[in-house]
Parts: structure tokens; C-alpha cells; sequence
């Protein structure tokens, strides 16, 4: 199984790609997206769509793990997070790879046995499991994208979350998140 793993961001998106099976887990591919902030925020989110478009294109995964926005001081950070995060799914639901969403908490919890870790405790675990050398350059967008990964393998295979196959499943599984 191929996963890609994403950290939605308006500014950076972090991404990971991990294949998974019986030997275990290898990374294929990591990086980030990173954004013009001069750009509009509309065209902030073309971009988003259409790199992880090719990257999916590119890759093939059979499912797309992501953190889901859950807090912040600002309304219009958190707005602008979550159409990040919008831009993302629908990069992948519209290549038909359904789409599970995972709290922060959640993925450092499967990752570090921490809800509560820092961004670098979860880099140097993601680097511990996945077997990245020291001297690979991995970002903290890049390792919270890869955390993400992993915790759909070790969570969303167990059935405690389902993937969104369409716009129409997710919609009707959160009906509290339309407006």
C-alpha cells in the first residue's frame, strides 16, 4: 500500500509518500509546497491543488492521510488552513484516492506515544522508523506529512476512522462542518 501523507498549509504544505507491507515501511518521496505569501490566497490553493495533483499522478497511492485543522487564535489562519486542507482533498478525491483525516494529537500519539510532542520529537521519530539517514534533509512540514502517514497505517488500517471515497461521503459524515 502507498500512502501520501500531508500538513496542509497555506504558506507550506508538507508532504510524504510511504510505501507499506509486510517488510515495513519505506519512504518514496518527501518534501514541501512552498508558497509565494505575495500570491492570493486563491491562487496559494491552485497551487496546492495542482502540485499534489502531479504528485498523486506521479505516485499512485491507494489512500491520502491528512491533519485536519482543529484549533487556532485566528479565524481567518484557521479559514485559510482549512482551504488548504480543502485543496488538498480534493486534489486527491478527484483522482478517485479516498481521503482520511487525522487530528494533530492523534498522529503525534501514533507516532511518539505523545499527544503533546514537538514538532522535532516527531522528526526524530519519523527518521527512527522510516530509516532516514541523518544526512537527508527532511523539514518539519516534510516529517508532520510522513507522522500523518504513519499514523494512518498504524490507526486507519485498524478501522477506527474511515476514508472519504467522494465530496459526498465526507459531507455526509460531517454535516457540523458545512456552513
Amino acid at each position: 500500500m502507498i500512502i501520501l501523507g500531508i500538513d496542509p498549509g497555506s504558506l507550506v504544505t508538507g508532504f510524504g509518500m510511504i510505501e507499506s507491507d509486510e517488510h515495513g515501511e519505506r519512504l518514496l518521496a518527501q518534501g514541501t509546497i512552498r508558497l509565494d505569501g505575495k500570491l492570493s490566497h486563491q491562487n496559494r490553493l491552485r497551487t496546492i491543488y495542482e502540485e499534489l495533483h502531479i504528485l498523486i499522478k506521479k505516485h499512485l497511492p491507494d489512500v491520502c492521510a491528512i491533519e485536519m485543522p482543529i484549533y487556532g487564535n485566528n479565524a481567518q489562519s484557521m479559514l485559510k488552513l482549512g482551504r488548504a486542507q480543502a485543496a488538498a482533498m480534493l486534489a486527491s478525491l478527484n483522482l478517485q484516492v479516498p481521503v482520511t483525516e487525522y487530528t494533530p494529537k492523534e498522529v503525534k500519539k501514533a507516532v511518539t506515544g505523545n499527544g503533546n510532542a514537538t514538532k522535532e520529537q516527531v522528526r526524530y521519530m519519523i527518521r527512527s522508523i522510516l530509516a532516514i539517514s541523518k544526512e537527508t534533509e527532511i523539514g518539519l512540514d516534510a516529517s508532520d506529512a510522513l507522522a500523518v502517514g504513519i499514523c494512518h497505517i498504524h490507526r486507519g488500517e485498524s478501522g477506527k476512522r474511515k476514508p472519504h471515497q467522494s465530496w459526498d461521503s465526507f459531507l455526509r459524515a460531517n454535516p457540523d462542518r458545512i456552513v
